[in-house]
Parts: C-alpha cells; structure tokens; sequence
C-alpha cells in the first residue's frame, strides 16, 4: 500500500520491457518455455474496502466468484472475478489505556483506515484474557469469511503497522522523521501479536492462514506521525532481527502450516535492496516466500528480482498493485510483465473500492457510496477468469501477449492486448505438441476501449494450420481458450 504514489522513469537499462508500439501485424508464437511454479491464483486486501463494505454479499459474489452477477445502482451485469485469494489485515488501533496512555492518531488518517487492532494492551498475551477483543473489525472479517464460503482458499495475514502502543509515540501511521517506530523491545509482542490472530483464526474462524507478512512497504520513508493511513518504517537490519522471534512465536503456536512473507516493499528496487540486505541465511531458513508491491510500474529490477529469490528455491507474488488509470491499460501492461519477468505465482490488486482510478468499483468510503465498475475491472476479469490456480504460465514471444495451459483439462489460455492502430494478431501454436485440428472453434471473449464491448463472447475464430487470427482495434483486450493442447 502506497502513501504515495510516485512515477519513476524506466532507467535506460529497462526501456526494452516496454510495450512495442510497432504497427505491423503481429505473429506471436506460443511457446513450450514454462514459468517456475504452477499459477496460485489472484487476490485482492481486504483493508480498507472491506472495513466499509465488508457486509455485503454482492460485492462478495462479484469478487470472489465467476457467477455473472446483477450489481449496483445501474444494475450491471458484471462478471466474477473469481479471486481465491485474500489478504486480510491485521489493525493498529484500539480506544483502549495502556499504563495512562492512549493512542495518538493523525489528524489526518480517516476512519475507513483505522483498523482495529485485537490486542487492547499487551497486559496479557492469551487470546482469552480480557487484554484481547476478538469482536472487533467485524466487517473486514466479515468479509473474510464470506470469500471463504465461496471458494477462496488462500489467505494472507499483513500488518501495515504493530498496534499503537508497542510504538515509541503511539502513532500506527508512523514516527516524526519517517524512521523506524517500533523498539526492539517490542519486536516480540508484534511477533506475538500476529502468531495468536493466525492461531485464533485456525480454531475460531476456520481460517488458516498460509502466510503471514509482518511489514508493509517497511523500507520507505513516506511512514510518518502527519500520514493518511497506519504505516511503520522498518530498516533492513530491524527486518532481519524481528523475522526469527516472529518465526519462533509461529513454531510455539503450532503454526506449521503457515510461512511467513517477506518484505513486501513499495517498488521491485526496494524489495532487491531489502532482500540483499536481510542476508540468505534467515531467508533460507525463516522465509517461505518473497512478496513485492507492483508499484513501480514499468521499470525496475523484475527479473533479477525473482532471480534472487528462486536462486534460494523461493516463490516470488506481486502481493499488491495499484494505480489511478482507470481504463485498465496500465493495469495490464504492468501485470503482462510482471507475468513474464517478475514471474509470480500470485498477483493480488490493492483497493477493490476507491476514489477514481484506483478501485475495480468506483466508491467513497466516506460516504460509503457506489457507483459503477471501471474499465479496470473487465480487463482484468480477462486474467482472473482464464488464467486458473493449478494452470501453467508458458512464454510467448511477445510482450503484450500471456498464456497459460491447464495440462489436466489440454486448455490454453491466451490474453491479447492491442495500444497500437488496427492490425491483425496471429497466434503460432506449431510449438506445441499437440494442436486441434483445422476448423476447431476458438471460444473468445472482448473488451475494447468504446466501451460497447466489455467482457463479450466473440466466438467467430477457428484453427488454420496450427494457429488462429483475430483483427484487434485499438485499446482491444481479447481471450481465447483452445481445447485439445499439450505442452
């Protein structure tokens, strides 16, 4: 999650990840080359949507799962999306005294962004104790159980920042200079804090958690006392020390099951610094996976990145991504790279609901209205609806172009995006090992920029020689599924 949403030039050495802008057809040839890892899925946070609207069940059906769904004040007929992965955040505040002391918030974070912590004051670390309230930040966890009930499988437990009153000044959206806020006094009680939600949403929710990430964007420096949201700077050194105790505080609740994410940092430059810093020892042996935030757009260190962490058998998610275009074509451009250089096994959006831009659904959560879905949103139902936990990422030789096989049911999958003027697209699927036969009818679906066509079956395409051809206007999204294909 961004305090800030900062654009950063693509450095010389990264302008080759950049979209072509070539205006001649275009053949794309459908490989047998494979991304480590089968896809997991896709996701969403819950925070800080979900602490508004976590009561709803169509907003439940809409996200999590693919029914075509009657939604909104217009009545929309929006597609699911499908997610079947949640990530659900651990709050910071509480109205509770602790040793005369309260907490000390900035004038300037909403109340749709305090997030109510469970540990009232730290007098007492069983969860049964009076220290803790597990009714409270009902609609968040509401919404939690209601994707759970509906198919998600894969859940996630962040903290933006540790409860107020571990922290120097009792401010969960940061310290005065941006530094770190929380003492290593307390590094064990954040540990504790976020081990017993897992432990206690195992016995009382249903919910195990498959991961838990301690930090959120730790390394930036935007996390200050003045901030609009909870935040809280960890430097590199401080990240290495509190990942032990957090493990150690797992093993002692029997948290088997559950590995812990790290470090999730703002941009794919900050995350390598992180990550180098924090040494292979304790990633090797206390780490069970690296998350990163998207939020550098089109440059950064993808590659090298994911290259870090495989070199140590770790799996690599784009754990949040974000940004205010609201037509989805940054969106998209930005994940059909993370797809083929970052290579994630799970790619998760931050705000479902926001202000313009931002959100899949056009929101307030002031006035907790609604409004309309975003372009966003029907182009990213192109990934979540075909690109299938369990599915196989295979390369293709072009960069606006992602595939993915589901070797047990022979179906490819293939997303196509078209910025440049009309032309036509081609798909070579000669490298495959087993292709249908001419005249096989390719399922398709569309969404272009004019609107009059979001996420609409188009299926007039067939198999001609071992590939398929489309015309794609400008600002086209297309999908195409072909039965009867090996790898």
């Amino acid at each position: 999650m961004a305090a800030i949403f900062s654009r950063v030039v693509a450095p010389v050495a990264f302008l080759w990840l950049i979209l072509p802008l070539a205006h001649a057809d275009q053949t794309t040839k459908i490989t047998t080359d494979q991304n480590p890892g089968a896809w997991e899925g896709w996701g969403v946070s819950l925070a800080w949507w979900a602490n508004v609207f976590g009561e709803r069940d169509d907003l439940a059906d809409i996200f999590f799962t693919k029914k075509s769904t009657y939604w909104g004040p217009g009545n929309e007929t929006l597609p699911g999306l499908g997610l079947n992965i949640v990530r659900y955040n651990a709050g910071a505040c509480s109205s509770s005294t602790v040793n005369g002391s309260t907490i000390s918030l900035s004038s300037q974070i909403p109340v749709s962004k305090q997030i109510a912590g469970y540990w009232l004051d730290g007098v007492n670390a069983h969860p049964q104790s009076s220290s803790w309230d597990w009714t409270v930040d009902a609609n968040q966890r509401s919404m939690m159980l209601k994707a759970k009930s509906r198919g998600t499988n894969i859940f996630e437990l962040f903290s933006n920042s540790p409860m107020w009153w571990q922290l120097n000044n009792h401010n969960p959206s940061g310290s005065a200079s941006g530094g770190d806020n929380l003492p290593p006094s307390q590094y064990q009680n954040h540990a504790i804090y976020l081990s017993t939600i897992a432990k206690y949403a195992h016995d009382h929710w249903g919910v195990t958690f498959n991961s838990i990430e301690p930090f959120n964007e730790p390394a930036a420096s935007w996390w200050k006392s003045t901030g609009t949201q909870e935040g809280c700077h960890f430097d590199a050194s401080s990240q290495k020390a509190l990942i032990p105790i957090l493990h150690r505080e797992m093993q002692i609740r029997g948290l088997a099951k559950t590995i812990i994410s790290a470090s999730d940092e703002n941009s794919f430059s900050a995350a390598l610094s992180s990550w180098n810093t924090i040494t292979e020892e304790v990633e090797k042996t206390y780490v069970g996976r690296m998350n990163v935030h998207g939020y550098q757009g089109s440059s950064g260190p993808r590659y090298a990145l994911q290259q870090a962490a495989r070199n140590i058998g770790q799996g690599v998610w784009d754990s949040e991504y974000g940004d205010n275009d609201a037509s989805g074509d940054t969106l998209l451009q930005n994940l059909m790279r993370d797809i083929q250089f970052l290579q994630p096994t799970a790619w998760v959006h931050w705000q479902a609901i926001d202000g313009p831009g931002w959100g899949l659904i056009l929101g307030n959560l002031a006035s907790k209205s609604l409004t309309s879905a975003t372009h966003k949103y029907f182009e990213l139902a192109h990934l979540t609806r075909h690109i299938l936990p369990g599915m196989q990422i295979v390369n293709t030789t072009s960069t606006n172009v992602v595939s993915a096989v589901d070797e047990k049911t022979k179906t490819l999958a293939v997303i196509a995006a078209n910025w440049n003027t009309t032309q036509t697209l081609t798909f070579d699927l000669s490298a495959l090992s087993q292709i249908p036969a001419d005249g096989t009818r390719v399922r398709s679906w569309i969404t272009n920029r004019a609107g009059d066509k979001l996420y609409a079956r188009a299926d007039n395409i067939t198999i001609t020689e071992k590939s398929f051809s489309t015309v794609f206007e400008t600002g086209t999204v297309m999908t195409f599924e072909v039965d009867g294909v090996t790898i």
